[in-house]
């Protein structure tokens, strides 16, 4: 019986291999030392080659890292030595477009830094406890930004959807005190 296809980690490292935002669902790197070492592996593997026009796919340690570079960052999937590559390109591919949807197409250390709490929730929104959820770049990003943003803020930041959802809101809220 085929089991449903699965993430190990998803890591999202800066140009000389340090963490922006990692997550891992597998029990394969107990420790935070076993973590940062098989960062540092996939990093040394990977940083000689031209992954920023298409995706490139590599082997290490028995799993499968399919991966991509943008300016100063690194965007790793990687999968067991069983799981399907092009799944995991999909993923890396949904990751790696939300990831420049919600930077508005500025995707660079400094920016990913300044907006963390996007990247997190777009690993959230991706994948949870190992099992892919989402890939379609637009949704994840429509997703997170509908987190990002809350009741409180201006209407000129909020969607049309929200915005009616406020003046609801609000509406009902005159009706029933007055």
């Amino acid at each position: 019986m085929e089991s449903c296809p699965s993430v190990k980690n998803i890591l999202l490292l800066d140009s000389e291999g340090g963490r922006i935002a990692v997550k891992y669902y597998s029990d394969d790197w107990a420790t935070n030392n076993a973590k940062e070492a098989f960062e540092k592996s996939i990093f040394t593997k990977t940083q000689k080659t031209n992954a920023r026009t298409e995706a490139e796919i590599a082997m290490l340690e028995n799993n499968i890292v399919v991966y991509k570079f943008v300016q100063d960052l690194h965007f790793f999937v990687t999968g067991g030595d069983d799981e399907n590559e092009l799944i995991l390109s999909t993923v890396l591919q949904g990751f790696f477009d939300a990831v420049g949807l919600l930077l508005r197409g500025n995707v660079d250390k400094k920016e990913a830094l300044e907006n963390l709490d996007l990247i997190l929730l777009c690993l959230d929104e991706i994948i949870d406890g190992g099992i892919i959820l989402e890939t379609d770049a637009s949704v994840i990003a429509g997703k997170v930004a509908s987190h990002s943003v809350d009741s409180g803020a201006p209407l000129s930041e909020q969607t049309i959807s929200q915005a009616l959802a406020t003046a609801r809101e609000h509406l009902t809220r005159s009706l029933l005190s007055g």
